[in-house]
């Protein structure tokens, strides 16, 4: 399964205005269901490292009327750490709580939507201030297991888990997560993977172009974010997250023949 992003934020580290009113951001989310998302994700607040809360209001603002726009012509996700904006949203037709908080699993239960609970070491405003671990697969697997035993005893209908890519983690934490994926994906839950477009995809094309990563904006990171895909899909996940559906759906669909 593919997952579309449509960001209807002004800060999101790679789309962040350019689908900031409702017209643009349900035209955006309409082209990636005709690209072949079987999931369109619409968030209003960034989740970028080092980005500042949106309050309620705002963010209800600028995600309620796109959902409900989108609603018609597939399933959509809302990606939101706060329950009013969740209820909101499912009212207004979404079937998936997306949440980096990984602590919404009552209101995932009340709601009677499918839970991804993400790992995320810290807040967006601290965790890339020097992310740390003893051994970064197990103690996001571990946290993952405990997320699924709640959303599961407080009657939540799906539990899927995300490892949470970029979310408090370096490059190599990052990479040791995507090589030793299958850690995850034998646990039984479903798997979501988003790696597309982050800052460790620039990392390794500044690494393999002999470049620095300033020279590697967030447009010129196509190839790896496709690559991450195919390689989670290959290790087993369910799902990826991406600004790229067609690209990452024919990339997708030739590993698979």
């Amino acid at each position: 399964m593919v997952m579309g992003i449509v960001n209807v934020t002004p800060d999101s580290f790679f789309d962040g205005a350019r689908f900031f009113t409702p017209e643009a951001a349900v035209a955006r989310g309409r082209q990636l269901f005709d690209e072949g998302a079987a999931v369109v994700d619409v968030g209003g607040e960034s989740t970028r490292p080092g980005a500042e809360p949106v309050p309620v209001e705002e963010e209800l603002a600028r995600v309620v009327d796109v959902v409900a726009g989108l609603a018609p012509h597939g399933r959509v996700s809302i990606d939101t750490t706060k329950p009013q904006v969740a209820r909101a949203a499912v009212a207004a037709g979404a079937e998936i709580l997306n949440d980096v908080s990984a602590s919404m699993h009552e209101v995932a239960a009340e709601l009677n939507v499918t839970w991804i609970a993400v790992h995320r070491q810290g807040t967006p405003a601290t965790m890339q201030i020097a992310p740390q671990y003893g051994d970064v697969v197990a103690e996001v697997a571990n946290h993952l297991a405990a997320a699924v035993e709640r959303g599961l005893a407080a009657g939540v209908p799906e539990v899927c888990i995300d490892p949470g890519i970029g979310f408090g983690k370096t490059t190599d934490h990052n990479l040791e997560l995507l090589a030793n994926l299958r850690q995850l994906t034998a646990g039984g839950a479903p798997v979501v993977v988003g790696a597309s477009r982050k800052r460790f995809i620039g990392e390794l094309h500044s690494r393999s172009d002999g470049c620095s990563l300033e020279d590697v904006p967030t447009d010129d990171r196509l190839e790896g974010s496709v690559a991450a895909a195919v390689w989670a899909f290959a290790q087993g996940a369910a799902a990826v997250r991406t600004h790229d559906v067609a690209s990452t759906m024919g990339a997708m669909k030739v590993a698979a023949a």
